[in-house]
């Protein structure tokens, strides 16, 4: 089973990243994938958001891929704000919806590692 990367960018005026984080957490721990690191990455920087793609906060990465990919991938849509999820009802969410994140990471534990 593969190890994912996983990573939460965030920033400082974002109220949402603990229960991002907490979610994350959580799901790993429901999967049995609680020896993955979650690295934290503030985002400081318009500048900085611009480079890494940040188009809000909190955003998940595994294995490098946003945990739910934005059709924004406009540079006036990225920088210092918050982000906003369409959970699985349908309902807006600051944070994404727990069944996304279970879905990416099975995904993600399913690849094979051919780096070995």
């Amino acid at each position: 089973m593969h190890t994912p990367e996983l990573e939460l960018l965030w920033w400082e005026g974002c109220p949402s990243t603990e229960r991002a984080l907490s979610d994350l957490r959580e799901v790993l721990s429901e999967l049995s994938l609680e020896r993955a690191e979650i690295h934290m990455r503030e985002i400081r920087t318009h500048d900085e958001a611009i480079r890494a793609g940040f188009i809000g906060s909190p955003t998940i990465l595994i294995d490098g891929q946003d945990v739910i990919p934005s059709a924004i991938q406009d540079e006036d849509a990225m920088g210092l704000t918050c982000r906003v999820y369409r959970r699985c009802d349908g309902t807006v969410s600051p944070t994404p919806d727990p069944d996304d994140l279970r879905d990416a990471l099975r995904r993600a534990a399913a690849r094979v590692d051919v780096a070995r």
